[in-house]
Formats: C-alpha cells, structure tokens, sequence
C-alpha cells in the first residue's frame, strides 16, 4: 500500500471511471476484506482517463483513513481498470506528527552508557583549536591588554571552545542549581567566591567559577557559580564559647 494523497484537478469527469463505484469496492474488499471497507466517501478525477474513488477506513487502528481506489481505462476504452489501492489520512485522521531531526530533539541527560553524540562540523559552540606558532602570532592582537581575548590554545584538540559556546555553558551553569538564583545560594550569608573550599579552575571560565571540596557542602565535587553560596561556607565559623 503506498500513501500518496490523489490530486484533485479540473479534468473533465470521466463517465466510465465515475461509475466504476462497485468495481472499485469489490478490488478494497478482496484486498483488505469486507470489516475494514466503511462506506463510499466520493470520487475524484486526477487526470486524464484516471481517477480515484474512496471508502472509508473501518479499522480501528486508522480512525478517519481512507481507502483510495485508482482508476483508470485505455484510450476510447468502455471499461475502467484497478490501478492500485492506498490507505491515506483524511481531514479528521490521526497522522504522525512532522519529524524532527535527532539533533534537534536530543536534551541534556538523554545520553546513556554506549550512546554516541555526533558533534556537527559547524558546531558555532566550538572553533579550530591552534597550536603552531605561526597561527598564533597570526591572532594575537600585540595591543590588547594581557590576559584572555578569546582565543585559546588547541594543546592538541582539533577545535576548542568557542566564544558562544563559552557563554552558554556560563548561562546554563548559573541558572542552574548551583548558580547564584538557586533556593540555596539566596538563604546563604557567604558566597562562594570567598570560600576556602572553591578550588579554582583554569580557562576562560576562571574568573565565574570553582569546584566546591567541601564535603559537606550540597555541591561538593561540583562546578558552581563563584557567585553560589551554601551554609558548608569555609567562613562560617563556631560561635565563642562566651557567646553561647
């Protein structure tokens, strides 16, 4: 069966293929047999000496589907001739809906133990990563203060992060749960850019965020925003025994 939609055109109506309405209903039924065939829906012309009648779809698994029934008859023939049988969605039908492709349905946390995650080759979170000194004489700007300008050695990986990449993954990390607008970094005193815990990090991402060492602490292990802080602060300390 294939699943192509007849197109109705302005031929004009052929009187020998309108009438073929038994003929057509006698092929859907010796097809599919009679508990699938619903009642006749109608015919159409397509084109020249070629048209379709349709039945509607009695199977349950295919609520408002159509059978469509081509026919069609040799030049000055009298008599009309089964081409083919279809089963197409109708107005009301249940269809799949419009494919999306995996790149764009894929959500974080979806990857699991074997998968693979193809990175595209134009992926705008990543750029050549280089190495030679030729290129990087080539992008350094000689006047721009000393420090990070957007570039970043490949140290032997094909391509690195980029600057768009840079910002939504600092994005991401700080809307989430061990960034400055989580529950618990609002009901904390201390943040934890001035935490002995927070073992720093290198890169670009150095300046916005650590690694939380303490083991107490919700984020142990865990990258958090500098901004981030929790009641584990390494500067939360014992009251005074004359203060108790």
């Amino acid at each position: 069966m294939g699943h192509n939609r007849p197109v109705t055109t302005d031929v004009k109506e052929d009187a020998v293929l309108r009438d073929a309405e038994g003929l057509a209903h006698d092929a859907v039924v010796d097809e599919m047999g009679a508990q699938l065939v619903g009642s006749y829906l109608g015919f159409a012309m397509e084109s020249e000496r070629f048209g379709t009648h349709t039945f509607a779809c009695d199977d349950p698994a295919y609520v408002g589907w159509q059978w469509a029934v081509s026919v069609s008859r040799v030049p000055r023939g009298k008599a009309a001739t089964i081409c083919e049988i279809v089963l197409l969605p109708g107005p009301e039908s249940l269809v799949a809906p419009e494919w999306v492709p995996w790149s764009d349905r894929i959500r974080p946390g979806d990857l699991g133990v074997g998968d693979v995650l193809p990175t595209p080759a134009d992926d705008a979170r990543l750029v050549p990563g280089m190495s030679g000194s030729d290129e990087i004489d080539a992008i350094i700007d000689r006047d721009e203060p000393r420090g990070w300008t957007g570039w970043e050695a490949g140290l032997g990986r094909a391509r690195v992060l980029s600057i768009a990449g840079r910002d939504q993954a600092a994005d991401r990390w700080d809307d989430g749960e061990f960034g400055p607008t989580s529950e618990m970094a609002e009901a904390a005193s201390k943040q934890c850019a001035t935490c002995g815990f927070v073992v720093s990090v290198a890169g670009p991402l150095s300046r916005s965020f650590g690694v939380c060492s303490n083991q107490f602490a919700p984020a142990d292990g865990r990258l958090v925003s500098l901004a981030y802080g929790c009641g584990a602060h390494s500067e939360v300390l014992e009251p005074a025994a004359d203060d108790l």
